[in-house]
C-alpha cells in the first residue's frame, strides 16, 4: 500500500488534479458507454444512471468542490451507480430487455469502483492537506 501511495503526486494541488481527472474520465467513461454501447440495451432505460453524475454534481456544487467535499461527492456517485444498476437489473427482469443481467451488474460494478477510487483519491488529497 505504502507504494502505491508513494507514486502518487506529492502536492496536493497534484493529487487534486489526480483526483479530479479519474472523476472527469469515469463520468465520460459512463457517457460514452450510454452512447456508444448502452447497459440495459436498446431505448431510453440507460438513463437511470445518469443519476450518479447529477448527485455527484451537486453535492461537489455544494460543498464548493473542496477535497473534502469532492470524496463525498463521487462516494455519492457511486453509491447512486449502484441503486440505477439495481433499478437496472429490475428493468431487464420485468421488460425482459435483450441486456444479460450478469452484463448490467458486471458494469454497474466496474463503475461504481471507477467513483470510488476517484472518492478515495480526494480523500487523498485532504490527507495530504492537513
Amino acid at each position: 500500500m505504502s507504494a502505491l501511495l508513494s507514486a502518487l503526486p506529492a502536492t496536493p494541488r497534484a493529487r487534486y488534479g489526480l483526483a479530479a481527472a479519474v472523476s472527469l474520465g469515469t463520468v465520460l467513461f459512463l457517457l460514452l458507454g450510454i452512447g456508444a454501447l448502452g447497459i440495459v440495451g436498446d431505448g431510453d432505460r440507460d438513463a437511470v444512471y445518469l443519476a450518479a453524475p447529477a448527485v455527484g454534481l451537486l453535492v461537489a456544487v455544494a460543498t464548493r468542490f473542496r477535497a473534502g467535499g469532492m470524496a463525498l461527492a463521487l462516494a455519492a456517485a457511486a453509491v447512486t451507480t449502484l441503486v440505477a444498476g439495481a433499478v437496472a437489473v429490475g428493468l431487464v427482469v420485468a421488460d425482459g430487455a435483450s441486456a444479460s443481467i450478469g452484463d448490467v451488474v458486471m458494469l454497474t460494478v466496474m463503475y461504481a469502483v471507477l467513483f470510488g477510487v476517484a472518492a478515495w483519491l480526494f480523500t487523498l488529497v485532504r490527507a495530504s492537506d492537513a
